[in-house]
């Protein structure tokens, strides 16, 4: 079971770990939320999970790319 949830984590972009960290809440709860509040408001919260991770990927690829300040 744990494989499992680690394998969807990677592949759904870790938005609802990331979370968790930053506002020392379990990703549990906030996958919760997620679904919860996609069944009450018709899937907006799915626009902002995808945007969320659109940003985290660009992140991820800034830092990947430059190593330093004096990078250009």
């Amino acid at each position: 079971m744990k494989k499992i949830q680690q394998l969807l984590e990677i592949q759904l972009f870790g938005v609802c770990s990331k979370l968790g960290e930053v506002m020392g809440i379990s990703s549990g709860g906030i996958k919760l939320a997620f679904v919860y509040l996609s069944f009450f408001t018709f899937g907006s919260p799915i626009i902002m999970y995808l945007a969320l991770a659109f940003w985290m990927n660009i992140r991820k690829y800034h830092r990947a790319k430059r190593s330093t300040v004096w990078d250009f």
